[in-house]
């Protein structure tokens, strides 16, 4: 997951004192926007639609449109209000949501009954008299309106009132995504973001129709969520971060609104807690989880590979059983996350006597078992998922276990990881897997990554983003994007889709949107910025 060899502290730290602004390098050629006035073609989105079919007259949204959804639909109703406070503040339209019948304005519609949707697909039709929107389930509606923001001009997006027109270009839009898991992991444990900052993130993978939220809340250098049972691992154990800030961790009211607020966004919350490595801010809080019994200091640095909980010691499955037990009941999502990764001070057989162990906790507490790839080194239980993050593709151990059933989410962090470093002049972020500028994070086939993995193992894709050297949510943003939306395509739309030449076209016209939405985004030179 990480690097085994890590950058000094004192050359990470000096990294951030760099400004977020260094987003402003050199572009490449412009991409030609559209004429004034005329709508941005149908399929000019991304991700890309799995079929357009374009046509007839633009649909306007003018003073007197309303949103209309299914009268008794409560989920429409609040797709409908979602939608009317993007659309209100730059058209300056009152915009009304409403049950009352009609076949004009703006039309959010469920029970499409379309099998060729499934659960997050929708259709979105424009014409003349209305834009309609419909799907089979709620998320599908809403992905379907992430397109409709897309297809309007970007100062739509803007919280001021700007000059319009505001137009859809007519046609058919019909969407699935290619696979169910498509995530982002937002790493709060090496430094520490607020609830406000992780809502943030949430509203800007949203828009490119992500579904999973990865929090990656312990690690050595902090623990980030309140565990009644054992309440020093967030009250000690919380206190600092990677340079020695103060750091911080959630309260469970704090994780019940990041819940709640990831789930408005149709997104699944994933929590991680990393064992039996990446343990030091654990192992900190309490003595007796250390096979000497004698607490460690803790750890503001950069360095892994070096803690374990004390696998031979019946209170180190007390404490998990106690941790996955309260993490579980908080989270309504199906997965909780065990970590497993770079357990390098766990013997071969500790490490398989503790994931032995642990994997039926997780399913005691009705969640199903995500953890790193490392896990397929051990015997990931029935139903397992395990994250690959490796960079060559050929791990025999990952391939066996796929094929006897185990399901890959794809995070190669030689394509996926977003902290990495874009070129050598990057200000921020690691160059262990290699620099991954954005047309190399776009140039992969989850599919066929891994040698020897059936591609009906692979449940989807993640981009993780590592915060060793991202404090801020400016600095999040900076190394994100642009590739977020490029791993965002990659798990939604169709393989047959997936072009860099005319992607970058796509991805150019997202430049004036992401600046319209304050995204402190970074302006690759092969990218023909408009």
């Amino acid at each position: 997951m990480r690097q085994r060899q890590r950058r000094t502290f004192a050359r990470l730290l000096g990294s951030l004192v760099l400004v977020a602004g260094a987003g402003l390098a050199s572009v490449g050629a412009s991409a030609a926007p559209a004429a004034a006035g005329t709508p941005r073609p149908l399929g000019q989105i991304v991700p890309a639609p799995a079929s357009v079919s374009p046509g007839g007259t633009p649909y306007t949204i003018a003073s007197g449109t309303s949103i209309r959804v299914a009268k008794g639909s409560a989920e429409a109703q609040r797709i409908g209000t979602y939608l009317a406070g993007v659309l209100r503040p730059s058209t300056g339209y009152a915009l009304p949501v409403t049950s009352a019948a009609g076949n004009d304005g703006i039309r959010l519609l469920l029970g499409a009954h379309d099998d060729g949707l499934g659960d997050e697909g929708y259709r979105l039709t424009s014409a003349r008299g209305s834009v309609t929107i419909t799907a089979n389930e709620p998320a599908g509606l809403f992905h379907g309106v992430q397109t409709l923001r897309q297809l309007l001009p970007a100062n739509v997006e803007k919280k001021t009132k700007q000059s319009g027109p505001w137009q859809i270009a007519g046609g058919t839009i019909k969407d699935s995504p290619r696979y169910a898991y498509r995530g982002a992991m937002i790493d709060v444990s090496r430094h520490f973001f607020t609830v406000d900052q992780v809502k943030r993130y949430v509203d800007q993978l949203a828009l490119y129709k992500i579904n999973e939220l990865h929090l990656h809340l312990s690690d050595d250098q902090g623990w980030r969520i309140a565990i009644d049972s054992w309440p020093r691992l967030a009250t000690y154990g919380g206190q600092t971060q990677v340079g020695g800030g103060k750091g911080g961790y959630y309260t469970k009211a704090d994780y019940r609104a990041i819940l709640a607020y990831a789930s408005s966004r149709y997104m699944e919350v994933v929590p991680e807690i990393d064992t039996p490595g990446h343990s030091n801010a654990a192992l900190a809080s309490y003595a007796e989880l250390n096979c000497n019994g004698v607490a460690p200091p803790l750890y503001t640095g950069t360095s892994v590979g070096f803690s374990s909980l004390c696998v031979p010691k019946d209170v180190t499955y007390k404490f998990f059983d106690d941790v996955v037990r309260e993490v579980a009941a908080l989270t309504p999502g199906r997965y909780v996350h065990i970590g497993g990764d770079e357990a390098e001070s766990t013997s071969k057989q500790d490490y398989a006597t503790f994931m032995d162990k642990a994997q039926p906790v997780v399913g005691k507490y009705g969640k199903t078992v995500m953890a790193w790839h490392q896990i397929t080194e051990a015997t990931p239980v029935e139903g397992a998922v395990a994250q690959y993050w490796g960079t060559l593709g050929n791990e025999p151990e990952v391939a066996a276990a796929a094929q006897a059933g185990t399901r890959l989410v794809m995070s190669p962090a030689n394509r996926s990881y977003l902290d990495m470093k874009y070129d050598a002049k990057s200000p921020l972020g690691t160059n262990w897997a290699g620099y991954v500028e954005v047309d190399k994070s776009y140039s992969w086939d989850p599919d066929t990554f891994v040698k020897g993995v059936p591609a009906e193992a692979v449940l989807g894709v993640e981009a993780p983003i590592w915060s060793e050297t991202l404090s801020t949510s400016s600095q999040i943003e900076y190394m994100a994007f642009p590739r977020l939306q490029g791993i965002a395509e990659i798990g939604w739309s169709p393989q047959s889709t997936h072009d860099w030449a005319t992607y970058k076209v796509r991805l150019a016209q997202q430049g004036p949107r992401m600046t319209a939405l304050g995204i402190n985004f970074y302006r690759s030179p092969v990218v023909p910025w408009v």
